[in-house]
């Protein structure tokens, strides 16, 4: 059966919504925030202070609840997608957004002439926004990944890393094997792969070539008699091959691993573990790298086609290659940058600076050590704030916990509603860093507020610093996304009127319920 809300019940159920979420989610806000136990049917329970992590597990049994939540989830999604931070700021603005609006609406203010409002108020922000930040130096980039993290050794890690690689999709988090966090820089080019059988190790871990030549084909070898006269120049010369095919007839693979078992051959028979675009992008990397040329069918096969490289370490899962860097290498790298950049889809992109990275300063690789799983899925997270947080900054940043939106909530004037609204809004995410510090508020920004708002509180230290020479910091991209999202969110809720809802499952979740006594 549906159902239709409408009016003062409609932004009652919202209000609901957004304050469970929001209240939930607030707590942790800052350095001195506070952490949520969160049960989950796939794994053991978990802690954790990573505000979009907990929003996407608030769930409510209300049908009108649960509709919204999923609505207001999405301004913290989204800011966690495009910059991975400032998800818990988003949503106090966003709660303080819409609770100011609804007194306005019942009070017979058009919600379309609201949003308006909201919106123009939104560009002077941004604007004011613009003109505040700077460009950071080494030592805030530092800063803002150990504030994102909240952890000096985890900030100090991804400040390593991403100083080496300039890239955070070269950097790569894993579990550690023990109770101790590392860091290993490998150059050269990495790529997944599948052995055709896992009889080639031969109760080794890993295999080690120099000096190896490379076929790619882009299709199936069928016969060893294909490539008799490869295999006997390569078994005579007592050289090593590596065969990259998209598959290996089964007959093949026993002809190839006999001659190998009985070591009259140094071969390995890999499948490339991506597929598609992706399989053709390391295709063609691999040809830059070995100076040899994918074929479509092994007979077509010619001493050209056939690559070098100079050092390959192959594992159960990966391949990486050693390479001399070429003008050739240089010229392609610079065309896959300019090729990444035309790109929109994150994905895409993200496999591309992949790439880029490999080409250029390597991969950087972070073994989260602790010990429990519980507490490694705690540090991951920590860990991938910081990543995100540092890679953004890099574009700019502007003073933090909260002064910024605190110093431009001061100019707005009392004569426009959105300005109210967003004057109100602008000085939550501060007082509730203090609040979660359990400090006194109206103390401190009233210190603030006579010095014209050129200071700010330091919640770790306890100190008052001067904005300009502070190292509490935000990026500005964050900042800048968590309030066009959180206006976003803001304004879709205030302008829907109506909502249709479900009321079948409840019932049937009811009579569950009676089932069972």
């Amino acid at each position: 059966m549906k159902k239709v809300i409408t009016g003062i019940e409609l932004h009652q159920i919202m209000k609901e919504a957004i304050d469970l979420l929001c209240n939930t989610v607030k707590q942790t806000l800052g350095p001195q925030g506070n952490n949520v136990i969160i049960d989950h049917s796939d794994f053991s329970p978990f802690i954790t202070n990573d505000g979009v992590t907990i929003a996407q597990n608030i769930e409510s049994e209300q049908a009108g609840i649960a509709t919204i939540l999923e609505l207001a989830k999405e301004a913290s999604i989204k800011t966690n997608e495009m910059v991975g931070d400032g998800t818990t700021t988003t949503l106090v603005l966003l709660q303080i957004l819409l609770e100011e609006s609804f007194w306005y609406i019942e009070q017979g203010m058009s919600p379309i002439l609201l949003k308006k409002e909201l919106d123009q108020t939104l560009q002077k922000i941004l604007q004011f926004l613009f003109l505040m930040k700077r460009k950071p130096n080494k030592k805030m980039l530092k800063s803002i990944a150990m504030i994102s993290a909240n952890d000096e050794e985890i900030g100090s890690l991804v400040y390593q890393a991403f100083q080496t690689v300039k890239n955070k999709d070269a950097i790569v988090l894993q579990e550690g094997k023990n109770y101790q966090t590392s860091l290993s820089h490998l150059r050269g080019y990495s790529f997944s792969i599948r052995f055709a059988s896992p009889y080639f190790f031969k109760n080794q871990n890993r295999i080690f070539y120099t000096n190896a030549l490379l076929v790619m084909v882009r299709g199936q070898i069928h016969h060893i008699e294909d490539i008799s006269s490869l295999i006997n120049q390569v078994m005579e010369y007592n050289q090593n091959l590596i065969l990259i095919a998209q598959q290996f007839d089964e007959y093949f693979v026993q002809e190839i691993l006999s001659l190998v078992l009985e070591e009259k051959l140094n071969c390995c028979l890999l499948n490339l573990e991506e597929y598609g675009l992706h399989e053709q992008m390391i295709f063609h990397d691999l040809e830059i790298i070995s100076n040899g040329k994918v074929i479509e069918n092994i007979l077509d096969l010619t001493e050209e086609d056939i690559g070098h490289l100079s050092h390959i370490e192959i594992n159960s899962k990966e391949a990486r290659i050693d390479f001399l860097e070429n003008k050739k290498m240089t010229r392609y790298v610079a065309n896959l940058k300019k090729k990444m950049n035309e790109i929109e889809d994150d994905f895409q992109k993200s496999f591309y600076q992949k790439r880029i990275a490999m080409f250029t300063h390597g991969i950087i690789t972070i073994s989260i050590g602790a010990p429990t799983k519980i507490e490694c899925r705690e540090k991951r997270m920590r860990f991938e704030d910081a990543i995100w947080a540092i890679s953004t900054s890099s574009h700019g940043v502007v003073p933090g916990a909260g002064i910024c939106f605190l110093s431009f909530g001061s100019q707005l004037s009392k004569e426009s509603v959105g300005d109210i609204i967003w004057k109100k809004a602008l000085s939550k995410p501060f007082e509730q860093i203090l609040l979660n510090a359990g400090c006194d508020v109206d103390s401190i920004l009233s210190h603030i507020s006579e010095q014209n708002f050129q200071i700010l509180y330091n919640v770790s230290s306890g100190q008052f610093e001067s904005c300009s020479d502070t190292q509490v910091i935000d990026s500005y991209e964050v900042v800048v996304h968590s309030l066009l999202h959180a206006c976003s969110i803001a304004s879709m809720l205030l302008t829907t009127t109506s909502l249709v809802i479900n009321e079948r499952t409840n019932l049937l979740k009811q009579g569950s319920e009676y089932n069972d006594f």
